[in-house]
């Protein structure tokens, strides 16, 4: 059976993906991705511009210094692969273009995919493209509004077909973070509830919910604990004490107990 593949830029999704939606572009931290949404909008794209079934879905993105709870998140929803490369001291991702290409090859190669979805800007990327085409695979190039802006003219000369996706469709997966900076924030606000708030939107409906059985114990798994303190100490520039770390436990409880 034929089937289409998709490629997936992280670092290109949220850079152009905030800044088409909010203007500039925004840090991982200030973005809320909804992680079954982006799963879903991506299949129904690939599907739709192809009219092939998917083959599966490969994410592509940094990791500083090991997986994060968002990366967890998405390998864990079916048909979805993730595939990490490196945060250099500057904040760049490193090896993620080498992956991408490399994984593009392979799947041509052997016949797994006649058509791909790529989602990225990235000239790099444009060596991998000519090479699954010699394979007889056809390539659709998915940018992000405005394309021309943001993508490698080279890269899209290659392409086989060139879609764009608009703020419609970015909106169903994509929003900004309810964390405020510290010194922003109202003195009577406790800004342990907006890195709670912060963390449970981040993660899925369906996660929230698995979650959400487990909340009689005040257990919290390791990944979304981690999370939790993590992001407190960015925001409050040091490490909690006891009662700190206690309190933001159980204002996420709290809000896993509103959703049910």
């Amino acid at each position: 059976m034929e089937r289409v593949a998709v490629f997936v830029d992280a670092g290109y999704l949220f850079a152009a993906g905030t800044k088409e939606l909010f203007g500039r572009q925004l840090k991982r931290e200030d973005v809320s991705l909804n992680c079954v949404a982006i799963r879903d909008e991506l299949r129904k794209a690939a599907e739709e511009y192809t009219g092939l079934d998917l083959l599966r879905i490969y994410w592509y993105d940094g990791a500083p210094p090991r997986p994060t709870p968002q990366h967890a998140e998405l390998a864990r929803l079916p048909n979805v692969k993730i595939r990490l490369g490196l945060i250099n001291s500057q904040g760049e991702q490193k090896g993620v273009d080498s992956l991408i290409v490399t994984d593009m090859i392979t799947l041509a190669r052997n016949r797994a995919m006649a058509s791909c979805m790529l989602l990225t800007g990235d000239e790099d990327i444009r060596v991998g493209v000519l090479l699954a085409q010699e394979y007889g695979v056809r390539v659709h190039l998915l940018g992000i509004k405005p394309a021309k802006g943001n993508q490698s003219n080279l890269l899209r000369q290659e392409a086989d077909v060139i879609h764009v996706w608009e703020s419609s469709e970015l909106e169903a997966f994509l929003s900004k973070s309810s964390s405020l900076e510290f010194s922003e924030l109202n003195r009577e606000t406790d800004i342990l509830l907006v890195v709670a708030q912060e963390v449970y939107d981040s993660i899925s409906g369906e996660r929230a919910d698995e979650l959400l059985s487990k909340t009689e114990s005040k257990w919290l798994p390791s990944e979304i604990d981690g999370h939790l303190l993590s992001r407190a100490r960015d925001v409050t520039g040091g490490d909690l004490d006891q009662g700190e770390k206690s309190r933001l436990r159980e204002y996420f409880r709290e809000l896993l107990k509103a959703r049910g």
